[in-house]
């Protein structure tokens, strides 16, 4: 892939809405109801592969209104949505203070925490006490979407902008471009813009020249 088509590569901002749920959905619907303050349980897991999504979700909740990202440096008894991505990297300090913001989000109505990380909390080299605090809330297994998946997110995509892509177009971009969707809907749209203003229909051939830096 060439310098300038990476370049050209914008993926969106990560949205809730944007998420393409696959197996997801109960996930999805949950941390909606966090972000609105409308759910009982007041602490997310999230546990998934790379590419799985959990850090497009977590993104998504720290840009809602009340919310952030957390920090070890955080006072733990605040209001408010804290988000911790990758859970399982937090050093021993780090670990005490999450300790203590999860005990706090208990203890009180008007907080909420969503935290993520590879395994399911059992299986994370962290703290007992931490782990047992992570399985609190409700606990939730992210799976990746499959080809199929991706393949129907991007068709479904291109129609909704109206786009109409050669047949062989979605299968060559799965199988020659970054595997993540966010990668992939970006790389559509710059290839419906380069299209556009060369007049041609989106094909693998405008996007093998659009991959070399075609001018």
């Amino acid at each position: 892939m060439s310098q300038l088509a990476l370049d050209l590569l914008q993926p969106r901002e990560p949205t809730l809405d944007n998420f393409v749920a696959g197996r997801n959905a109960e996930a999805l619907d949950a941390l909606r109801r966090l972000a609105r303050g409308a759910l009982a349980e007041r602490i997310v897991y999230l546990w998934g592969e790379r590419g799985s999504g959990r850090t497009h979700l977590l993104a998504a909740l720290a840009r809602g209104p009340g919310a952030a990202r957390w920090s070890p440096d955080d006072a733990p008894d605040v209001p408010g949505l804290t988000v911790v991505d990758d859970v399982d990297r937090l050093d021993a300090a780090a670990q005490v203070a999450l300790f203590n913001r999860l005990n706090a989000v208990r203890d009180r109505a008007d907080a909420a925490c969503a935290v993520a990380g590879p395994l399911p909390p059992a299986q994370l080299g962290l703290r007992e006490d931490l782990r047992t605090r992570l399985a609190w809330g409700l606990v939730y297994q992210l799976h990746a979407l499959t080809d199929a998946e991706k393949a129907a997110a991007l068709a479904a995509h291109a129609a909704t902008r109206g786009v109409a892509v050669s047949d062989d177009l979605i299968p060559y971009m799965l199988t020659h471009l970054p595997r993540d969707l966010r990668t992939l809907v970006a790389a559509l749209d710059a290839l419906d813009a380069y299209a556009l203003a060369r007049r041609r229909a989106l094909t693998v051939p405008l996007l093998r020249e659009w991959l070399a830096g075609g001018t």
